[in-house]
C-alpha cells in the first residue's frame, strides 16, 4: 500500500452526499465531476486515516457544519460550472 492510499479527505464523502442530494435528471457524469472538483477546491481539507476515527472524534455540531458547508459549496459549484461550460 502506498502512502497516497493511506489517507482520505473527509470532505470528499460529504461533497458526494451533497451532489446526490441535489442531483437533477439532466446532470451528466462530466458535469458532476466538474462540480465535485470545484466544490472541493472551495472547501478546506480534512484528512483522516481511518474513517471510524473521524466519525468517533468529530463532534455532532462540527459534522453538521461541515455538511452545511459542503452543500453550500456544491450549490455554488453547480452555478459556476453551468456558467463556464464549454460549448
Amino acid at each position: 500500500m502506498s502512502l497516497r492510499d493511506a489517507i482520505d479527505n473527509f470532505y470528499e464523502r460529504l461533497v458526494v452526499d451533497a451532489i446526490e442530494a441535489t442531483r437533477e435528471e439532466s446532470d451528466t457524469a462530466d458535469y458532476l465531476t466538474d462540480v465535485m472538483c470545484v466544490a472541493l477546491n472551495r472547501l478546506p481539507t480534512r484528512y483522516y486515516r481511518h474513517s471510524i476515527d473521524m466519525m468517533f472524534y468529530l463532534a455532532d455540531e462540527e459534522l453538521k457544519g461541515m455538511k452545511q458547508k459542503s452543500l453550500a459549496a456544491v450549490k455554488e459549484a453547480r452555478e459556476f460550472v453551468r456558467e463556464h461550460q464549454r460549448e
